[in-house]
């Protein structure tokens, strides 16, 4: 135990390994769950909160999500900051996705932009922490060091996380205070969902789940008659959350008794709390109190039959069922926490089937070589690409002027680059170009208007390739390339469908780049770089906008624009290949990660990101000439 004071924040774990905050309010609610122990149930129901979090539920004794719908299970964990810092202050740092929405940054990186604000600091450097972006307080953006891409950032107010105080738990585990198992019994929440679960958690430890609970049978008996009820006080009145919590467990006993197999253990001993202790209860059951031993003192069978029977008395009856993943492995916890979870939903209401976890595809059938095919239209079906030079014989300031017209009389505004007016000189500190700080110009097509010696700074920092990207609304001048180390594209047909697109063959991908050596294009030439996880496999339908995104993705290729060296999203690792901003789908006959079919928009919306990258049926004709 530490003595401490510090906030407490809830947090899951996303499918990239990193740590996502619940909001202060989620976090709220969490902990006074966590803090009233045992007594609350253990199990804490998200929407109650947000109602947005409605299919979620957070078991508190194996600290893991479960989203109702889709059967996903997530870890979770209860995590200290010092009271201090943003998340003490209430202080919410979001940055602005692509759907034009909000999305709070991860704790630890919050924190450390709530620190250099504080500390009023022109800017935030975050490759210290393992991500490639400066945070600009000036002009509160987010800019991408490999790519220059901005994005907004805001600073929020909201509520302050949870505080706690005195003697803090070393571990996550839970209850949260070795007290709170001893505290008295509060009352129950009044909603049917509630009185459901806490009916089914009572009868449960009223058998105790042992031997006697769970006992095969050779032959099915006849329907065990259902316990009289204890008759009410007068003048009270049965609560319908009640009445329907006791009914639906006689339902279930009474049709477990008639359903089952000759091998399915009976459920006909799970009653109403109310009954009696029969013979073999635990200690306490001569004062008329059933013992609690806990879901996880049961042992992998128990669970998985109680669990199992349960699904199939759902189906005969005929009720509509939410499928749950049973997690395979060796360990007994991940099936467990499956038999848990199908007999708290089943008693919320949620009807429940176990069925087998859905499978990743990530790769189609075996297919020979003679049937692999050639797409028609595409001359090879290899494509190599070699280390480009950009283009030498013209100074950064004779490759601006072809895009650039010159404003003699500057508008009262800022230069979006250095911040300075525009009728003041440049406010660029770096290495000096051979231009005059106090010349203007004003982009052709766009007509967004710069210091010329901001532009040209610009230019010299990126790839030089006689190419300009307006840093306000991302107009393309010339052809962009990029700094894609050397590799190899394949593509050609296979007999197979994706999901969603049953009506045509596929069209596979294979890039394959070796590890290597940073050129100076990269971050730190020189240096060596890793190429994890190829070759990498990815598929488009073999249709009419299928091939017209492979013609693209081939130009992309051609301009190194498909991947770039950097820092991983996924696992935090620097001088490494990645993806850059152009998605591709890596899943075959599956959707699990998001990188998979079906996908209605994937095709418009992959169109969109090339031609974010100046790539269009205009490059195509270019790419001929």
């Amino acid at each position: 135990m530490l003595l401490a004071s510090a906030v407490v924040v809830w947090e899951w774990l996303n499918e990239h390994g990193r740590w996502r905050p619940y909001s202060p309010a989620v976090s709220h609610h969490i902990e006074a769950v966590a803090r009233a122990g045992p007594r609350a149930g253990g199990s804490v129901v998200l929407g109650q909160a947000d109602s947005r979090l409605a299919p979620y539920i957070i078991d508190l004794q194996s600290m893991h999500q479960f989203r109702q719908d889709t059967g996903t299970i997530r870890p979770v964990r209860r995590s200290y900051y010092d009271p201090s810092s943003a998340p003490g202050k209430g202080v919410v740092w979001e940055w602005e996705n692509d759907s034009g929405s909000w999305t709070p940054y991860d704790m630890d990186v919050g924190i450390t932009i709530q620190r250099a604000y504080e500390k009023q600091h022109p800017w935030v450097d975050l490759s210290t922490i393992g991500f490639c972006y400066v945070i600009d307080f000036a002009t509160m953006g987010q800019i991408n060091r490999q790519t220059q891409r901005k994005r907004r950032v805001r600073r929020r107010l909201d509520m302050v996380y949870p505080l706690v105080s005195g003697t803090l738990p070393k571990s996550q585990s839970w209850p949260a205070s070795p007290g709170a198992a001893a505290a008295p019994p509060a009352p129950t929440c009044a909603c049917p969902q509630c009185l459901l679960v806490m009916s089914v958690k009572a009868a449960v430890s009223a058998g105790g789940l042992g031997a006697a609970t769970l006992q095969p049978r050779k032959a099915p008996p006849a329907p065990p008659a259902a316990p009289k009820a204890p008759a009410p006080a007068p003048g009270a009145k049965a609560a319908d959350g009640t009445a329907a919590a006791r009914g639906s467990l006689k339902v279930l006993a009474s049709q477990g008794g008639r359903q089952q197999a000759a091998s399915t253990p009976a459920l006909s001993s799970i009653v109403s709390a109310a009954s009696p202790p029969g013979p073999g209860a635990g200690p306490g059951a001569g004062s008329g109190k059933a013992s609690r031993p806990g879901m996880g003192t049961l042992n992998r069978s128990h669970l998985q039959r109680l669990a199992i029977a349960q699904s199939r008395v759902l189906i005969a009856s005929g009720v509509p069922t939410v499928p749950v993943k049973n997690l395979n492995g060796s360990s007994p916890v991940n099936p467990a926490l499956a038999g848990i979870t199908g007999i708290l939903m089943s008693a919320a209401g949620l009807p429940v089937c176990l069925t087998r976890p859905p499978k990743l595809v990530l790769h189609p059938p075996p297919v020979s070589k003679s049937e692999i095919q050639s797409i028609p239209g595409i001359s090879h079906t290899c494509r190599k690409t070699t280390k480009k030079q950009a283009k030498k014989g013209k100074t950064p300031e004779e490759v601006l002027k072809k895009y650039l017209q010159k404003v003699r009389h500057p508008p009262d505004e800022d230069c979006t680059i250095c911040m300075e007016r525009l009728s003041a000189p440049s406010g660029y500190k770096g290495p000096q170009p051979a231009i005059k700080p106090d010349l203007v110009g004003k982009l052709a097509k766009c007509g967004h208007i710069f210091h010329l010696h901001c532009l040209v700074a610009m230019y010299n920092n990126g790839n030089k390739d006689g190419s300009l990207q307006c840093p306000t609304c991302k107009t393309i001048y010339g052809v962009k390339t990029g700094t894609q180390p050397p590799g190899k594209m394949e593509y050609h047909i296979i007999p197979h469908a994706l999901p969603g697109h049953s009506d045509c063959k596929t069209i596979r991908i294979i890039y394959n780049i070796p590890p290597g050596v940073q050129g100076p294009e990269h971050p730190n030439p020189g240096k060596s770089f890793t190429a994890r996880g190829f070759p990498r496999h990815c598929y488009l339908p073999d249709s009419e906008k299928g091939r017209k995104v492979l013609k693209l993705l081939l130009v992309a290729w051609d301009r190194r624009l498909i991947f770039a060296i950097g820092t991983s999203s996924t696992t935090g690792e620097s001088d490494t290949v990645i993806w850059n901003e152009i998605h591709h789908k890596t899943e075959f006959g599956s959707n699990l990660t998001g990188h998979g079919y079906p996908d209605i928009n994937y095709l418009d919306n992959v169109l969109a990101e090339l031609a974010a990258q100046g790539i269009t049926e205009e490059s195509l004709a270019q790419e001929k000439d």
